[in-house]
C-alpha cells in the first residue's frame, strides 16, 4: 500500500498511513507528521509501540487468557488496542470515541478491523460522549489516550472527569491513562494527584529510567475502584518492556512530591 493521506478538519492538519520498511503487513499512522500508531494487520496480537504495549499488559490480567472482556477506547487513534483485544480475547464487545470523525473513517477504510470484532464508534468530545453512553453500560478496561506532550485539555485533565470514567467501570475494572510528558513530569504529577483522589487506589507504570524525571517519555496511569491487586505489580513488571518500574501507594506518593 503507497502512503495514505486524509485532511482532518477539526484539528485542520492531515493524517497519514504507510507501510513499516521493516515489518510485512505492518503500518504506521502519523498526525501532522508525528507518529501516532502502529498496526501489525496480520498479527494484531504484536503490539509495538512501548506504551500500547504495557497497557495490554493490563488488559491482560483482567481476567483469565481468552476470556471476552469489554472495553471503551477515549482516543482512538489506529484502533491498536482494539485489535489486541479482540486478537487475545475473541467476544469483546468494545467502544471507541475519537473526536475527528475523518480521522475513525480513515482508519476503518484503510486498516480493517479483524473479522468478528464488535466495536461501536462515537464521533465527539470524550467527556461528552461518554456521558451519553446508555445507561448501565459497564466496561472491565477504560483506556485514555489522549494526552499528547504537558498540554492538556483542562476538562479532561481533572479529577471530575476521573470520577466519571470511574463510574463506568465494572467490578474489579481498571482505568488506564496514557500520559506523555516532557522532563520534570508537571502532566504526569498533576494527573497522578486527579486520579488518587477520583479513585481507591492508583499506579504509575514505565520504563524505569523515566522515574528519574529527566527524560520525556510515557506514563501509563491505573486506577482502580478497589485495592490494588496482590501480584499485579510484579506481574506487570515482569511483562516488560525491560527495565519497567511500577509505582503503588507511599513510593507514588514520593513521586507526587
Amino acid at each position: 500500500m503507497a502512503v495514505r493521506s486524509r485532511y482532518l478538519r477539526t484539528s485542520g492538519v492531515h493524517a497519514t498511513i504507510e507501510p513499516d520498511p521493516w515489518h510485512a503487513n505492518a503500518f504506521v499512522l502519523s498526525i501532522d507528521n508525528a507518529e501516532q500508531s502502529h498496526v501489525n494487520l496480520a498479527e494484531p496480537q504484536e503490539v509495538f509501540y512501548e506504551y500500547l504495549r504495557r497497557i495490554a499488559n493490563a488488559i491482560d490480567l483482567l481476567k483469565p487468557a481468552g476470556e471476552p472482556v469489554t472495553a471503551l477506547h477515549l482516543g482512538a487513534g489506529a484502533l491498536t488496542l482494539a485489535r489486541y483485544i479482540q486478537a487475545t480475547r475473541p467476544g469483546s464487545v468494545q467502544h471507541a470515541v475519537e473526536l475527528e470523525r475523518e480521522l475513525l473513517d480513515f482508519v476503518l477504510e484503510q486498516l480493517p478491523l479483524p473479522a468478528g470484532t464488535d466495536l461501536t464508534s462515537h464521533v465527539g468530545d470524550a467527556r461528552e460522549e461518554l456521558a451519553a453512553l446508555p445507561d448501565g453500560l459497564k466496561f472491565d478496561v477504560v483506556i485514555l489516550d489522549i494526552f499528547s506532550g504537558p498540554e492538556a485539555p483542562a476538562h479532561l485533565a481533572c479529577a471530575d472527569f476521573y470520577r466519571e470514567a470511574a463510574a463506568v467501570l465494572a467490578p474489579g475494572g481498571i482505568l488506564a491513562v496514557n500520559v506523555g510528558d516532557e522532563p520534570g513530569f508537571t502532566l504526569v504529577t498533576s494527573q497522578t494527584k486527579a486520579l488518587q483522589e477520583a479513585m481507591d487506589s492508583v499506579a504509575a507504570y514505565g520504563t524505569s529510567m523515566l522515574f528519574s524525571r529527566r527524560y520525556p517519555g510515557n506514563i501509563i496511569l491505573m486506577g482502580k475502584n478497589t485495592p490494588w491487586p496482590e501480584g499485579w505489580a510484579q506481574s506487570l513488571v515482569a511483562a516488560g518492556p525491560h527495565p519497567a518500574t511500577v509505582l503503588t501507594g507511599v513510593e507514588l506518593d514520593d513521586l507526587t512530591g
